[in-house]
């Protein structure tokens, strides 16, 4: 992270540096002694929480205009989807016969990515939760094309390492899923999802009512796989409920191809965001 300074006040380096050769004395080894700001125990107190959220927030923003990236392509997808080349160790069939959507997620990525370099790497980067799965694709892909991709990864009880096809000074940890969330869609130009269980869920419901609300400016929004989705979300039932409008249906397309996606991708006519939401007019 670039330090350009713009004050002629010492800096916090330099006096944390300082601080850790002072003489060893009882009050010098007292945890209150310890600069706040280098201090790890005070840091993660419950009191500090809206101070970690915010650093949460600063830190990839700050890392990332270092970079130059403006725009991302955002994958979200299953962890559990194989390799082809390993499918025969997946759980379940079904599991199996998704692993068609890993080459998809990457050949997508590759050329999302060879887009991307156009821009110098400015404008539509991968970026992926960081996993393995339909992720790991994402990121390989762009690796494939030569090119740079981010990963927001999060720490889970389960989960090891980022995968090892992410960028790695775009590789970004968290501890709060919100904050998360808010970096993958900060700087979105399409959104990608990918088969997958309670998480992609999660990331697909939220990104659509964002938009559905008008939060969030309508981009693509791409849902890979027709059959996988018309058979674990029954979209018209929700619209004959009337929970959700007719028009929130046209919120989102089906492919099945990355050269799909891209053709989507590459002729989609910008939209501000909604100013009303249609179903609940007064």
């Amino acid at each position: 992270m670039n330090d350009d300074r713009h004050s002629r006040f010492r800096d916090a380096h330099s006096d944390r540096d300082q601080a850790g050769h002072v003489p060893s004395t009882p009050q010098t080894d007292a945890p209150a002694y310890r600069l706040a700001f280098a201090d790890e125990d005070f840091l993660c107190r419950e009191e500090l929480r809206p101070v970690r959220l915010q650093l949460e927030l600063l830190k990839p923003q700050l890392l990332l205009d270092e970079r130059g990236i403006e725009s991302t392509i955002v994958l979200f997808g299953g962890a559990r989807i194989p390799d082809p080349e390993h499918k025969d160790k997946a759980r379940t069939q079904t599991l199996a016969n998704l692993s068609d959507f890993y080459d998809e997620a990457r050949e997508f990525s590759r050329l999302m990515t060879l887009k991307s370099k156009e821009s110098g790497g400015r404008e539509n980067v991968i970026v992926t939760g960081g996993g393995p799965g339909v992720m790991e694709a994402g990121n390989r892909g762009a690796v494939d094309a030569g090119g740079a991709s981010i990963g927001l990864s999060i720490v889970l009880p389960h989960e090891q390492a980022p995968n090892e096809y992410v960028t790695p000074d775009l590789s970004f940890n968290f501890h709060y899923f919100a904050i998360r969330k808010m970096h993958f869609l900060m700087r979105a130009r399409a959104i990608c999802v990918f088969p997958g269980g309670f998480g992609t869920m999660d990331e697909l419901f939220e990104s659509l009512t964002l938009i559905q609300t008008g939060r969030m400016e309508r981009v693509p929004f791409l849902l890979f796989g027709k059959e996988f989705w018309h058979k674990v979300i029954n979209w018209d039932a929700l619209a004959d409920a009337g929970t959700i409008s007719d028009q929130d249906l046209d919120l989102f397309r089906f492919v099945d191809t990355a050269q799909e996606a891209m053709e989507l991708i590459e002729n989609w006519e910008p939209a501000p965001p909604r100013d009303s939401l249609p179903g609940r007019e007064k």
